[in-house]
């Protein structure tokens, strides 16, 4: 069904116009969470990915243009039949949507869709293992990012996380959500393509992985760190990369829990790398080979 609205006040554009991401993730009800998706493309992606759309953003003449194979798309799913109305469709001018905080990144198209109940919200975490497990079942290479709270960085690691071989993301309890509005787009939806999910919140972080059979490759400079194209690397059969935070890095604690500590060289007396640049470097260098 179509709404053409003269006004942001209009009911049920609350979920693009005004709820911040934590009302979006829905703490209190973390089943009800929701997450908004930008762009045709990004779109496109999630639904291949099988997340569920609710409802629909746009201009006029994207009805039929940029978004007329996503309402066809949305339209065929059994949740929108009879005696449904159909996908809820909000449009209007490009003046009024342009007010929008966002809007014009977006190539004029926003998708509100449901959180997975897989996937907890950031601020629903328990200590139980049993999604990790599920997540990293037949990975070889998986990444841990440890405290990452800037949004573009956590889209860049996931972009070059799908683009680069790693079978899944594992995060902190303090890192940011992959599903922030950003996230996403930076991503250009790559985080619906590689699995993920958190961490337990616990005192020895990385006890789980070794559990599970991996090892762990902090990336960290340190005086006893190796080269990440130590031959060694090569041969441990499943490895977790440790990435830390954007500006004091991994914590002692955690570079003294892990299997081995790997540096990427540096030239021209540069100390470190962006942590998206070096999750890049390190991915391509530490895949599965």
């Amino acid at each position: 069904m179509v709404h053409k609205i003269t006004s942001l006040d209009y009911p049920g554009l609350e979920v693009f116009r005004s709820l911040t991401e934590a009302q979006l993730r829905n703490r209190l009800v973390p089943t009800e969470g929701v997450f908004i998706a930008e762009s045709p493309k990004v779109i496109h992606v999630a639904l291949d990915a099988g997340y569920e759309p609710l409802s629909l953003l746009c201009e006029e003449r994207h009805i039929t243009g940029d978004a007329a194979r996503i309402i066809e798309r949305c339209n065929a799913m059994p949740c929108f039949q009879a005696p449904s109305t159909g996908l809820p469709i909000y449009t209007g001018s490009r003046e009024l949507l342009a007010s929008l905080t966002g809007y014009t990144l977006t190539r004029g198209v926003l998708c509100a869709m449901r959180r997975p109940e897989g996937i907890p919200a950031l601020a629903v975490k328990t200590g139980s293992t049993a999604n990790l497990e599920e997540v990293v079942r037949d990975a070889r290479r998986i990444v841990v990012i440890d405290g990452v709270v800037d949004t573009t960085n956590i889209g860049a690691i996931f972009r070059s996380a799908a683009a680069l071989g790693i079978d899944a993301v594992i995060l902190t309890p303090n890192s940011c959500d992959p599903l922030n509005r950003r996230s996403i787009r930076v991503s250009m939806g790559s985080v619906f393509l590689v699995p993920w999910t958190y961490l337990p919140d616990q005192k020895d972080m990385l006890q789980p992985l070794h559990d599970l059979g991996f090892e762990t490759a902090a990336m960290a400079l340190t005086d006893d760190s190796i080269s990440i194209d130590d031959p060694i690397l090569a041969t441990v059969p499943r490895l977790a990369i440790v990435m830390g935070t954007e500006g004091d890095g991994l914590p002692k604690e955690t570079i003294a829990e892990a299997t081995h500590v790997v540096r990427i060289p540096m030239y021209h007396n540069v100390d470190s790398l962006n942590v998206a640049a070096a999750a890049a470097v390190a991915f391509w260098e530490l895949r599965s080979k």
